[in-house]
């Protein structure tokens, strides 16, 4: 007698399952989107990153005006700082010379707050690029913002509009920031609708086309050695003369992202469960693209227009953030802000000291940290 039989319950047979060899190298690691449950686990809870966070920002800003040529104690520095915010007489600085006053306030304080914001928008539009596109290895570029934000200065400097006001190449780069983006999203649009992939194929295309194109203008203005000269170095990032001039141009574009992407956090959480769940919930797919992608261009035009092409930062900050605390867009968002902040001024310290006294270009310094660092995680990632 059988032993279905005999105990009265069906016999389970094992199912033999065949498993699939897994996949090796960079597809084993981005083969599937971003999702919530990618980081199951975290390191730091949010609340102590964040104050750690603004600890760091706050050393690093102090020490990035403090270092320089000519070294200014930091006791100094927080008595100009505290002569600007507090009513006349509530601080005394008759022991700090005029001339420090001017270096501290008028020359290294607003790099340093240029550098923060131009890391923090990077920051904050690649974890935005990278939920929105459900891609890893999307960054603030890849709608072709970045790309055009640049041949837009790049036009500027080539026609000698920078030599009649500083503001033409943050004009022309915002236009051309804008311009591309609004091409890009009207070829991948069909009836109504703007598929992700299409959009990120279609950045990718345009990207490389303004790319070419601003390569054309390059070889056209060489003749020019000094305006050759400054469209390389502009393209290489930078940050040496700002002024709060600069603050004041980046600063509206950095408030109103942000503000953009705090709106939408929750949305991008919902979409990195894929769009026809999102769509299930109630989530206007296509609005929420074009008001992010707007945002991100805010964001991105807003950096290249005072610092040039810096690369690495929106690409490598969020996944070290995920690392940290989590995929969650709420906590995700303003803590990528606050990293980028801290390693563009960091980096920026770095490209003026270490060369001293001439500067190694800003690009170059986030390239050199940032290309390691990725690669670090990828290899991670993979073991």
């Amino acid at each position: 007698m059988n032993e279905e039989v005999q105990t009265g319950k069906p016999v389970v047979f094992p199912v033999l399952v065949e498993k699939k060899a897994p996949k090796s190298g960079v597809a084993s690691i981005f083969s599937k989107p971003l999702s919530i449950s990618s980081f199951s686990s975290f390191i730091l809870h949010p609340s102590s990153f964040f104050l750690l966070g603004f600890l760091a920002l706050i050393t690093v800003a102090v020490l990035a005006v403090a270092i320089g040529s000519v070294f200014i104690p930091p006791v100094s520095i927080l008595k100009i700082l505290a002569v600007q915010v507090l009513p006349t007489g509530w601080v005394d600085v008759s022991s700090i010379l005029p001339a420090d006053a001017v270096v501290i306030w008028q020359l290294r304080m607003p790099r340093v707050v240029v550098a923060a914001l131009v890391g923090a928008s990077l920051g904050l539009v690649g974890a935005q690029m990278q939920g929105l596109f459900r891609n890893p290895l999307a960054s603030p570029d890849i709608t072709g913002t970045s790309a055009g934000g640049a041949f837009g200065a790049v036009v500027a400097i080539a026609a000698g509009l920078s030599v009649r006001s500083m503001f033409y190449i943050p004009l022309f780069s915002f236009i051309g920031s804008f311009a591309t983006l609004f091409f890009v999203y009207a070829i991948a649009t069909r009836r109504g609708r703007t598929p992700v992939s299409t959009l990120l194929l279609a950045g990718v295309a345009v990207s490389a086309l303004i790319g070419a194109l601003t390569s054309l203008v390059i070889s056209m203005a060489w003749v020019k050695w000094e305006v050759g000269q400054e469209i390389t170095f502009w393209l290489m990032g930078g940050l040496d003369s700002r002024l709060w001039s600069h603050v004041l141009l980046i600063l509206p574009c950095f408030l109103i992202g942000a503000l953009i992407a705090t709106i939408h956090a929750r949305e991008l959480d919902i979409l990195l469960s894929g769009e026809e769940t999102a769509r299930s919930l109630g989530v206007d797919i296509e609005t929420v693209k074009r008001t992010v992608l707007v945002g991100a261009a805010l964001l991105t035009g807003g950096a290249v227009a005072v610092s040039g092409v810096v690369g690495f930062i929106g690409l490598v900050v969020p996944h070290i953030v995920r690392l940290l605390i989590g995929p969650k867009h709420r906590k995700l968002l303003p803590a990528s802000a606050l990293l980028g902040a801290i390693l563009v001024i960091v980096a920026d310290l770095l490209a003026r000291t270490l060369n001293h006294p001439q500067e190694i270009r800003l690009g170059i310094v986030t390239a050199v940290i940032g290309a390691p660092f990725f690669l670090h995680l990828l290899l991670k990632r993979e073991a």
